[in-house]
């Protein structure tokens, strides 16, 4: 019924709290699905969890821009949003809220999205099991490795996709 990708971002998002692991797995499945559309219901989620990726690690500026981008995004999509099975109204005011912490300088704290499926709930619920990870864990105190993953990954394909998009680009000019 979902997209195992979504699940496994929601997983991430809720089980382990490895938001750049979020961005990872849903920024596949949109390249995969709707790779040009920059409005897509997929880039407001992972919009979303970059800007808990960045106010996790402190970076306010970071966390406040990707946030406003990704509420415009979701506000936008709310019908689309719905149908992954999340309350629209709720998680909009919870990511305005959100917003509004960052912009004064809040600290990170955990937050869960509003899963209103009971079946996509369920589903997220067994799949996080069985990787290991508690449902809805408290991630203000997080592991190290996972608050700063991308200074620890290997980032030799984003590098060779950002050259080659360039050498396209500068091929069509």
């Amino acid at each position: 019924m979902y997209p195992d990708k979504y699940i496994e971002f929601l997983v991430h998002f809720h089980g382990d709290r490895d938001y750049f692991e979020c961005h990872e797995t849903l920024e596949e499945y949109w390249k995969s699905t709707d790779p040009n559309n920059k409005k897509s219901a997929w880039v407001g989620l992972i919009l979303m969890a970059v800007s808990f990726y960045h106010h996790r690690r402190e970076n306010l500026n970071g966390a406040e821009r990707t946030l406003r981008k990704g509420i415009v995004i979701l506000e936008s999509r709310a019908e689309e949003i719905q149908s992954l099975g999340l309350d629209t109204d709720q998680l909009i005011k919870d990511l305005k809220n959100r917003l509004v912490l960052i912009q004064n300088g809040g600290h990170y704290s955990s937050v869960n999205l509003p899963i209103i499926d009971p079946i996509l709930k369920e589903e997220c619920m067994k799949f996080s099991a069985s990787k290991g990870f508690p449902w809805c864990f408290d991630s203000n105190s997080p592991d190290k490795d996972i608050v700063h993953r991308h200074k620890r990954r290997d980032r030799t394909m984003v590098i060779k996709e950002r050259l080659d998009a360039l050498n396209r680009k500068k091929r069509q000019e």
